[in-house]
């Protein structure tokens, strides 16, 4: 069962990352580069996460981080791994310099993962019976994954209005006064 809390801590970081990466790109104050310079700490902080621990825990374990000897295909499908997690990272960047919601980019994102997970999974290993072999609750589960992502992109609450400048504000009450 520690696969279920590691997978639970996943969704709970996951969960965050977008609204994290999208304060972090606003608080850069650059209109036209602070998702870049965003993503420029997020790949310092794979580096600190992904780079540097494992290499911890390896020489810990004592199994060596010589990589040249590692098996060619492993550390071939581990690099496009990682491309294709911080190209879908970047998208998310270029999706909110766009003028996507962290709320709305996210839901469309973990709604929409599932379901190119599970048919590229399908494609990777076929069931043994066939793709006949597929029970319909398999399908109605990804259509439902389809349809939460659009329920949540379409009906998210909005955030409040921003509130008037003090100066405005207290300026139209006097003005109302008067």
């Amino acid at each position: 069962m520690t696969w279920l809390l590691f997978s639970f801590l996943t969704v709970f970081s996951w969960g965050v990352y977008g609204a994290f990466l999208h304060t972090g790109q606003m608080a850069m104050s650059d209109p036209v580069n602070g998702r870049y310079k965003a993503f420029l700490f997020v790949g310092f902080a794979y580096f600190l996460t992904a780079v540097l621990a494992p290499l911890a825990v390896l020489v810990m374990n004592g199994a060596g981080w010589a990589f040249w000897n590692y098996p060619g295909k492993g550390m071939a499908w581990s690099l496009i791994a990682g491309i294709v997690g911080a190209v879908g990272a970047f998208g998310v960047l270029l999706a909110f310099g766009a003028g996507g919601k962290p709320a709305v980019v996210m839901s469309i994102v973990f709604a929409g993962a599932p379901v190119v997970s599970a048919f590229y999974t399908l494609w990777q290993h076929p069931p043994a019976g066939g793709w006949g072999s597929i029970k319909p609750q398999f399908f109605v589960g990804i259509a439902l994954a389809a349809l939460g992502g659009c329920l949540v992109t379409f009906y998210k609450p909005n955030p409040p209005a921003p509130k008037a400048p003090a100066k405005v504000a207290q300026a139209q009450v006097s003005g109302a006064k008067s």
